[in-house]
C-alpha cells in the first residue's frame, strides 16, 4: 500500500486555517505528526485522520439523537 502524504498547503486547505498556523502548532508541539524532509514538511494522510477522528465530538448514533427511552 503506498503512503500518501499532503503538503502544509493541501493540509491548511482541508482544514480551511492559514499555513502559518500549521507552522504555529509545529513550533508549539500541537497538531498532528508531521515528517520534515529537506526541509519540507509533509503530513501522512493516515495520521491527519486519526488526529481528526481523536477530536471528534457529538453523538455518535441517529438513536441517541431521540434522547432516552422510556
Amino acid at each position: 500500500m503506498d503512503t500518501v502524504h499532503l503538503s502544509q498547503k493541501h493540509l491548511a486547505a482541508r482544514w480551511r486555517v492559514a499555513e502559518a498556523t500549521l507552522e504555529r502548532w509545529r513550533s508549539d508541539d500541537l497538531g498532528p505528526q508531521y515528517l520534515k524532509i529537506n526541509g519540507r514538511v509533509l503530513y501522512r494522510l493516515r495520521e491527519i485522520e486519526e488526529f481528526e477522528n481523536a477530536r471528534l465530538r457529538g453523538v455518535a448514533s441517529n438513536s441517541a439523537k431521540e434522547g432516552p427511552q422510556s
